[in-house]
């Protein structure tokens, strides 16, 4: 009788773990800021973008540590990639930080010499951090993360991840009336009016013009959404026999990933039309719709006319294919 292999230990990426740790520790603090202090800052209280900015590094930390441990060759490399990270995120929030205790503006403040060197600083942290990301995410293309619909997941999340993060170059140029007349101020979240408007609450997405804080937060945590599409399918794949075909559940995660972008595509386009996310046109409806019929169809061809198999098991090496 041939015995069980015990799972493998996780190996996670400890800089990035502490990280995590401290963000959701500094989101704690920014909550009791915001009980206490009742300063406000573009209309919402001026901790409100650190909690959120914590909150997103945390969930950032926690998926790029664990993914950094699971690459069994140029683990030096990724190390040293995550651990820059760590850095460059740490520099950026203590800025942000550091700004909402001031009572000003971090992001587009260029008020004064001292408000242009930090915001210099963070844009280098952030393209930085890009850079970083993007070195990693190249090398999850060179191990195996699972079977093959678990692979196509995370490897996908993480190129979509990175083309979320690049759109927060489009909030940095001058926009409106900046190009005349920047009043201290070079770059904006919204699109058609300036920020500080009204919004939803906590996130803060404009409802009356477009705003490019949309499609960078979708896209940017893609790395998370489309592996958790994954998981529920395979949670489903309990009560229906046909998800437990790998090559089932690979196909609907291209589908997943295929439609990602598209929508992407579309929050990007609505933004920089000026329109708001709540209110938003024929064409943009038309257009999701559109997005959501191709998927729908698409999913139902694969679970409809891919011949049927046998289930095999989990730890199967018939699982264990590369995408």
């Amino acid at each position: 009788m041939t015995a069980t292999a015990l799972p493998t230990p996780v190996r996670w990426h400890r800089p990035l773990l502490v990280l995590a740790v401290a963000t959701a520790a500094l989101a704690v603090a920014c909550l009791v800021g915001m009980l206490v202090d009742d300063r406000t800052l573009l209309g919402v209280n001026v901790w409100e973008k650190p909690l959120k900015f914590a909150i997103s590094t945390a969930i950032y930390a926690v998926t790029w540590s664990w993914l950094i441990g699971q690459l069994a060759r140029f683990r030096r490399v990724a190390w040293w990639a995550g651990t820059i990270g760590v850095a460059l995120l740490a520099i950026e929030l203590v800025i942000i930080v550091g700004a909402a205790a001031a009572g000003i503006t971090s992001h587009f403040n260029v008020a004064t010499p001292l408000n242009v060197t930090l915001w210099a600083i963070m844009a280098f942290s952030i393209t930085a951090l890009w850079v970083a990301t993007f070195v990693v995410s190249i090398l999850l293309f060179r191990v195996r993360l699972g079977d093959a619909a678990r692979t196509v997941a995370i490897r996908a999340g993480a190129v979509i991840a990175l083309i979320g993060m690049g759109l927060a170059f489009l909030m940095t140029g001058p926009q409106g009336s900046q190009i005349s007349n920047y009043e201290g101020v070079i770059g904006a979240h919204t699109v058609g009016v300036a920020d500080g408007g009204p919004g939803i609450p906590l996130l803060g997405w404009s409802t009356v013009a477009g705003d490019l804080r949309i499609p960078h937060f979708v896209g940017m945590h893609a790395l998370q959404a489309i592996p958790l599409v994954l998981i529920a399918i395979e949670l489903l794949s309990r009560r229906v026999a046909r998800l437990r075909e790998v090559t089932v559940r690979r196909r609907l995660v291209i589908v997943v990933v295929a439609a990602y972008p598209a929508t992407l595509a579309l929050l990007t386009g609505q933004a920089l039309r000026g329109q708001s996310i709540v209110h938003p046109d024929a064409v943009t409806l038309a257009l999701g719709a559109g997005i959501a019929v191709a998927a729908l169809a698409a999913a139902t061809v694969i679970l409809i006319r891919t011949p049927q198999q046998s289930a095999a098991p989990a730890d199967s090496p018939s699982e264990r294919v590369a995408a």
